[in-house]
């Protein structure tokens, strides 16, 4: 075989031990007269053949040929690789040590490219992506806070994904703050706290550590992580820290600890933006074969706010009662699953319709609340309006604001809409349309 040749050359040119780690676990996947492809076990060592083996390789090829051959290399996903991977250990540079890691169960669509960017997430999701590739754009450490169900364990689990794939080597250590706690512990009953701490303080290149609002009270293991994170931190590596409650208002805390943890950036997310929402509504329906009107998906992203989570059960019920019943998903069954999940769905207010407003005409919330007087913001902002005094018992000092505006534009714009509505049969349909839509 021509692979066969060309490697005994290799093994010729090259020293025993330099060619039992790099050109012995090539496989030849495929060969022909003008090309070559090889498999690489992972991408990392894909890169240094390529740094430092590819122009070797093709010169032994063409003296083996007799012409030039085109080499292409590829990471392979072979189970060949798996079973002797397991006998030997991962491949690695000479002279480098085994990274130790903990890594709590991944799952498998918590990646960045599953994870819906909104206003409400934008700065999370650019600081976890940065520090995911080593760019300290957004400095070494994160602590990102948010109520549960807002994608702070996407976002964590994402750059464990992003860094297993891209970086394999990284020494990384992801836990959450009870099994950190949990295995300080241990070690301290075993008497081990010198193995302990060099594995989180000097064997660590990223630390991850979800959940740190669970250590107040527990003086000792917020010293253990304090010392952690201040080497970690000065020493220039990786940090992020999640919690479900905002630093400010984490009681039973050290306030050194606090400091620590928040000496870096600091990115609260909010519960997602109605435009999130639809995205991210669709986005499940994609993933779950479920097929949903525009209707529909307007409907569940005016009522399923803040935990995704629950949207990804509702989803999860529309399919199982559309399949079981044998009929497409509409608003009534939509109606019947959500009433399961969250009650009757509330009754919308002046947040509610502004948002569903600026949907509907494609403009901003900043747009509807600037001083822009453009016919394509004044009118979505007056439709707003009228439609809020229609459905809510806000005040119209409450309307105006909602869009930076006082109680006379409010008066001013209701009978504007009102006007129009009475002469213009396009206009009257538009509100009617809307209404429909709300009233559902």
């Amino acid at each position: 075989m021509l692979w066969d040749t060309i490697r005994e050359s290799l093994h010729q040119s090259l020293p025993e031990n330099e060619f039992g780690l790099w050109i012995k676990p090539l496989c030849c996947e495929k060969s022909g007269k003008q090309e070559l492809h090889l498999s690489a076990p992972d991408r990392f060592f894909r890169a240094w053949i390529e740094e430092h083996y590819l122009d070797l390789i093709r010169n032994a090829a063409r003296e083996v040929a007799g012409s030039p051959l085109t080499v292409h290399l590829c990471v392979s996903t072979q189970a060949a690789f798996a079973i002797e991977n397991k006998k030997q250990g991962q491949l690695r540079l000479p002279g480098t040590t085994v990274p130790t890691r903990r890594i709590r169960s991944l799952h498998p669509a918590y990646t960045f490219d599953h994870f819906m960017v909104g206003e409400s997430n934008v700065l999370a999701r650019s600081a976890c992506d940065a520090l995911s590739n080593s760019d300290y754009a957004y400095g070494n450490c994160l602590f990102m806070n948010s109520a549960t169900g807002l994608g702070k364990s996407h976002l964590t689990q994402a750059v464990v994904h992003q860094v297993l794939d891209t970086a394999p080597a990284t020494r990384l250590q992801y836990l959450t703050a009870q099994q950190f706690s949990a295995e300080m512990v241990k070690n301290i009953r075993a008497k081990s706290m010198d193995r302990f701490s060099r594995k989180y303080v000097r064997d660590c290149d990223l630390l991850l550590v979800e959940d740190v609002h669970t250590l107040t009270g527990k003086n000792k293991t917020q010293e253990e992580l304090n010392t952690v994170l201040d080497y970690l931190i000065k020493s220039g590596r990786r940090v992020i820290l999640t919690s479900a409650v905002a630093p400010r208002k984490l009681k039973g805390l050290d306030e050194d600890f606090r400091s620590r943890m928040t000496s870096g950036l600091v990115a609260g997310i909010q519960a997602p933006e109605y435009e999130t929402r639809t995205r991210i509504i669709r986005h499940k329906a994609e993933n779950h074969d479920l097929e949903l009107s525009d209707v529909l998906v307007d409907f569940l992203a005016r009522h399923l706010k803040g935990d995704v989570r629950r949207t990804e059960s509702a989803l999860i019920g529309i399919r199982a009662k559309s399949c079981l019943r044998d009929v497409p998903p509409d608003i009534a069954l939509a109606r019947e699953v959500l009433e399961g999940l969250i009650g009757s769905p509330p009754e919308v207010d002046g947040k509610t319709i502004r948002d569903f407003i600026g949907c509907q005409y494609n403009v901003s919330i900043e747009d509807l609340t600037s001083r822009s007087r453009k016919r394509s913001i004044t009118f979505p902002r007056q439709v707003a309006m009228y439609l809020t005094r229609k459905f809510t018992d806000q005040s119209l000092s409450d309307i105006g604001a909602l869009y930076n505006r006082d109680h006379s534009t409010v008066l001013h714009a209701i009978k504007v809409i009102t006007r129009d509505r009475s002469k213009k049969t396009a206009i009257r349909r538009q509100l009617d349309l809307l209404s429909r839509k709300l009233n559902k």
